[in-house]
């Protein structure tokens, strides 16, 4: 026992240490030559890393064996530094990849004075925790109702008040306030602009999963001489090798997906979107990815290959570019042709693209006049789906 004990221990820090080596090198060639030739590796590193401190985390809870002030800050370095740059990423996206280069520096630093703190100096000698470091009672009911009761009472609630809080944050702040995340119910705020001229657009944002009564009470809103801008992004060269579907995730959700449930009876509706031949070839080779895990589900080797492309910031520029800017740069063009023809249009499309959009109609004159909360799904429906399955 103490051997494994010994033998993982020195696997979880010396995993902790190439990871946090090989993220800092692959984050530095990434931001100053703009070269990923580690990206690959560093994912492959990052994966039997995780798998390492996951279960030393379990383990310390059986056994007291585990030196917890050595190990501890590994195995909560990861919680810790998701729940920390959660803020930083919704009020600096921008900045993502200096906070990564950070995050990788403050790894190694913590990784190597641990090491140091373990041997009693820097030494690379295997195995990297010796006997010595190691408890000798294998088991202890106190170390395991106290190691239960801290996540149970005290992590596992700390994390949910957090993580709603930065969500409420996250809706708030990226959907300008067409989202709200209430305690019991997510729901849009679709609002009316007018220009002096009397031209009215409605924007409505909508939800790619939601309750069958939120789509069939924004059909219903639509006026019959309404010129309805519909989102969806065509595929005529087949570059993509699945089809996008959310079907799945409504589905183990007990909700309805926007493409069975939406469509529209009155007023004009025509495709407003663009082509995916569009977009940069790394969108659309992560796109298919995505796809796949919808149409597949996620797969030890897609989990692999979503480790590996989220590692790139580069990748998630383009996405951004490509799925939001552009699109919305070439729905503002549409609604620019459709206003020399139409009084009134309605945009039904997706929450993330309303900022944008808003910003675009009101630069032409546009003026916010009114608005209108549709509830997308009670948090009630989502716990009837889950239990369901």
């Amino acid at each position: 026992m103490k051997k494994f004990v010994t033998i993982l221990l020195s696997l979880c820090l010396g995993l902790f240490l190439a990871d946090a080596v090989l993220s800092l090198i692959d984050d530095s060639l990434i931001q100053f030559l703009g070269v990923h030739a580690l990206t690959g590796l560093r994912g492959l590193v990052y994966l039997f890393s995780f798998l390492t401190v996951v279960l030393t985390y379990l383990l310390m809870g059986m056994t007291p064996m585990i030196p917890k002030r050595f190990f501890l800050p590994i195995t909560l370095f990861g919680p810790v530094v998701f729940l920390v740059t959660i803020p930083l990423t919704i009020y600096r996206f921008d900045l993502l990849g200096q906070i990564g280069w950070c995050v990788s520096l403050c790894q190694v630093l913590l990784g190597l004075s641990l090491l140091v703190g373990i041997q009693g100096g820097l030494k690379f000698g295997w195995p990297l925790v010796s006997e010595g470091r190691v408890g000798t009672k294998p088991f202890s009911w106190r170390n395991l109702i106290g190691f239960v009761s801290v996540n149970i009472f005290v992590l596992a609630p700390s994390f949910f008040v957090y993580f709603l809080v930065c969500c409420s944050l996250a809706v708030d702040h990226f959907s300008a306030g067409f989202l709200d995340l209430r305690s019991d119910r997510l729901a849009v705020r679709a609002r009316q602009y007018v220009r002096n001229d009397g031209k009215t657009i409605h924007l409505i944002p909508m939800m790619h999963i939601g309750e069958a009564a939120f789509y069939q009470e924004i059909t219903k809103s639509f006026p019959t001489n309404s010129a309805i801008l519909l989102e969806g992004v065509t595929d005529r060269k087949n570059l993509l090798k699945h089809p996008i579907t959310y079907k799945r995730a409504a589905t183990s959700l007990g909700l309805s997906e926007q493409k069975e449930k939406f469509e529209p009876t009155q007023g004009h509706p025509r495709q407003a979107d663009v082509d995916v031949e569009v977009f940069s070839a790394k969108s659309i080779e992560f796109l298919n990815l995505a796809t796949l895990v919808h149409s597949q589900g996620l797969t030890a080797e897609v989990i692999l290959q979503v480790i590996q492309e989220a590692q790139d910031v580069e990748l998630t520029k383009h996405l951004f570019d490509d799925l939001l800017t552009r699109r919305n740069e070439h729905l503002l063009n549409e609604i620019q042709k459709e206003l020399l023809k139409s009084e009134m249009i309605v945009v039904p499309w997706g929450a993330a693209h309303m900022l944008g959009v808003a910003a675009g109609i009101q630069k032409s004159g546009f003026k916010e006049t009114a608005s209108r909360e549709y509830n997308v799904l009670h948090y009630r429906t989502l716990l009837k789906g889950l239990s369901a399955q």
